[in-house]
């Protein structure tokens, strides 16, 4: 599959703004196998006054800007073609979870992919005794560790509502699983909590998904979205596997990946500081079009 990706987010701030520094985690990365970046751009405005990119630990691509003077808005847009492999059906080689936790034990590395960086509570993805709970009821009904995280995105789904006023970027995962209502990132979130409580490895994945418009519908630019989802550690032989509770679906061409991180923080689209005296206002804009 080939993929044109758009991608434009826009601040108005309410007072001018000064001293800004951000970072900016949105370009896609090439994963040998299953995705490559063609080509990618991204561009601000007002136009920084200071601008670098790095790799960071996970392999995720951050862009740095600065700004001294004063401006009233900033603009960042993104395009990329990127090629997605779409993968076989792979059967299920993972472990039961008394042998996957013989595996991990086993396991030295502390490279990037390692499950070691994945198991505990990270800062925005505690552990919690009721989601703990939660997971270990489902994982309980299944008998390997594939099974069981895909028996945790399909409850999930089933009963999650998805809301995006229920939630708000900095809502755990503990407020969202009492409200059991949420966007992408929540039920991440809570599915990471779910599985690090039984002591499956599990990390965040910051994205894009294709939408597909209903039947006889046109498709209307900007209705793509920024999304998120879930990888598991699936064992020696299995390795990462990636699920999508918002949709009960394992993660496939439709998929765009952005980065890995432990949370949300590891791959916020952007963060930052800056000195003002108000507010601002957010709008984000999305396409992810098929090129034929």
């Amino acid at each position: 599959m080939l993929y044109d990706v758009r991608l434009e987010l826009h601040y108005d701030y309410i007072a001018s703004v000064h001293g800004d520094r951000h970072l900016v985690r949105v370009t896609p990365i090439s994963i040998p196998g299953v995705q490559r970046v063609i080509a990618s751009s991204l561009s601000f405005s007002p136009r920084p006054e200071q601008e670098t990119t790095f790799s960071d630990f996970f392999g995720n691509i951050v862009t740095t800007i600065a700004y001294t003077g004063y401006h009233h808005h900033l603009d960042v847009k993104l395009t990329a073609r990127v090629q997605i492999e779409d993968q076989p059906a792979a059967a299920d080689l993972s472990p039961t979870l008394p042998r996957l936790q013989e595996e991990i034990a086993a396991l030295w590395s502390l490279a990037a992919d390692s499950p070691h960086h994945f198991l505990a509570a990270s800062p925005r993805v505690p552990l919690d005794t009721a989601i703990t709970a939660y997971a270990r009821d489902i994982a309980s009904r299944t008998g390997s560790v594939r099974a069981a995280a895909m028996e945790l995105c399909f409850a999930i789904h089933r009963d999650f509502r998805y809301d995006k006023d229920a939630t708000k970027v900095d809502t755990g995962p503990s407020e969202a699983f009492a409200l059991r209502r949420g966007v992408c990132q929540d039920f991440a979130h809570v599915m990471i909590a779910g599985l690090r409580g039984i002591g499956i490895p599990a990390g965040y994945v910051s994205g894009f998904l294709r939408t597909i418009p209903p039947k006889g519908k046109p498709r209307l630019a900007g209705a793509d979205a920024m999304h998120a989802w879930v990888r598991v550690w699936c064992g020696v032989h299995a390795g990462w596997v990636e699920f999508d509770p918002t949709n009960a679906m394992l993660a496939g061409p439709d998929h765009i990946t952005i980065g890995h991180g432990r949370d949300y923080s590891d791959v916020s689209p952007i963060v930052g500081v800056l000195r003002t005296s108000g507010g601002h206002h957010a709008k984000q804009s999305v396409d992810v079009i098929r090129v034929e």
